[in-house]
């Protein structure tokens, strides 16, 4: 899952500077900018683009600058080729050039196009004009004007198609800190995402790579401390989840688990869980009657089972006969056989099984996170918040 960032001639270089450092401790790699937003005219353009540009090599990203023909003028060069000594390896095309100048330039670049107007016959003037779409990229628009944006549907749609021929895929979501100009409403693809903060754009941004993007950008200026810690862990490779555990099982934080490949529409199935239990220690959850449910399944965590006290009663519990809620973390207990000590999550209201012990549960705000974790997908158990 790789993510982005956007850089704005005009906010400075000095903000600029600061946001791309914070976004590549992020794991951000890929960066966006526009040397043609009719707005940026100031007498030191030239100088800030190239400071920009100078500075995004320095840290090693991807650059893709958004460009037309007069970007020659504004940046004092004769041909668009110049923009790779820069560091520039990607150019987004948006008009005043035809299928042979595209070819040309797609041997020097990554071209990149808006994915909204690639049309069927403009894929096969490309095709006849010998593209490699391994060099081209489709990247969808943000959108300033609240109600302009797109669906999530239509962007699964677009992908779709464009990643069949080879295309990379890109979106942005927006920021949910300090907005960019003109009109300060955010910067999203989906009209849906506009006004989403903290917890619904990490969702945002899932709901995204399910789509079939393969980079997801920060549209606006900037944002807060806790999107950028879950941008840091999907570059990483998995989500992270704020849950409560009994202390018992506080071996699970931070461990990077799996979704199973066979992937279930009612349960996360963590693959590597139950390498992590001792099969003798794991006791069965009792059998009940009346009242509430008590889990006292217990295992042993990755270090000697003396170091570890074995708790003798668990705070989370079930009453007889009502369903689990969504996002109860369930250890399978010895009565399960082979599927001793294996982690899994509820992702629709279950019943209680008895072979199952309810050890903790995700905090309601992350509970929107889930139906992302699939097919293989990783995550991690966190008590992090983001005060």
């Amino acid at each position: 899952m790789f993510t982005g960032v956007s850089l704005y001639v005009g906010s400075g270089f000095e903000k600029n500077a600061c946001m791309l450092k914070k976004a590549y401790e992020a794991g951000a790699r890929y960066t966006f900018t526009s040397l043609h937003i009719p707005e940026e005219t100031s007498a030191e353009y030239q100088r800030d683009a190239r400071d920009l540009i100078r500075f995004c090599g320095e840290k090693g990203v991807h650059l893709i600058a958004d460009v037309s023909p007069h970007t020659l003028e504004k940046l004092g060069v004769s041909r668009l080729e110049e923009l790779a000594d820069f560091g520039i390896d990607y150019v987004r095309l948006d008009y005043g050039f035809d299928a042979q100048r595209i070819i040309e330039l797609s041997r020097v670049f990554h071209v990149v196009f808006n994915a909204s107007t690639i049309t069927e016959d403009v894929i096969r003037v490309w095709q006849e004009a010998g593209a490699d779409f391994s060099r081209f990229a489709a990247c969808h628009n943000y959108y300033p004007k609240r109600y302009t944006g797109l669906s999530i549907e239509r962007v699964a749609r677009s992908n779709a198609r464009l990643k069949s021929l080879g295309f990379q895929t890109l979106a942005f979501i927006p920021g949910d800190a300090e907005k960019r100009c003109p009109l300060f409403e955010g910067l999203p693809t989906v009209e849906e995402h506009r006004d989403h903060t903290g917890v619904l754009l990490a969702r945002d941004a899932l709901e995204l790579y399910d789509a079939q993007t393969d980079v997801v950008f920060i549209g606006d200026i900037s944002a807060s401390e806790g999107v950028w810690k879950w941008l840091r862990a999907f570059s990483e490779g998995h989500v992270p989840l704020r849950v409560e555990l009994d202390d018992t099982y506080d071996y699970l934080y931070g461990r990077v688990q799996h979704d199973r490949v066979d992937s279930s529409d009612y349960l996360i199935r963590s693959q590597e869980s139950r390498l992590w239990t001792d099969a003798s220690v794991v006791e069965a959850t009792p059998a009940a009657t009346e009242g509430p449910v008590a889990a006292p399944c217990v295992a042993t965590p990755p270090v000697a089972a003396a170091s570890s006290p074995v708790a003798t009663t668990a705070p989370f519990t079930a009453e007889k006969g009502a369903l689990l809620p969504v996002g109860t973390i369930l250890v399978s207990a010895a009565e399960y056989g082979r599927y001793v000590g294996e982690v899994s999550i509820t992702k629709k209201e279950l019943p209680l099984d008895p072979r199952d012990a309810v050890v903790g549960r995700v905090t309601a705000s992350d509970i929107p996170l889930l139906s992302y974790i699939h097919t293989g997908r990783g995550f991690t158990l966190e008590k992090w918040s983001f005060a």
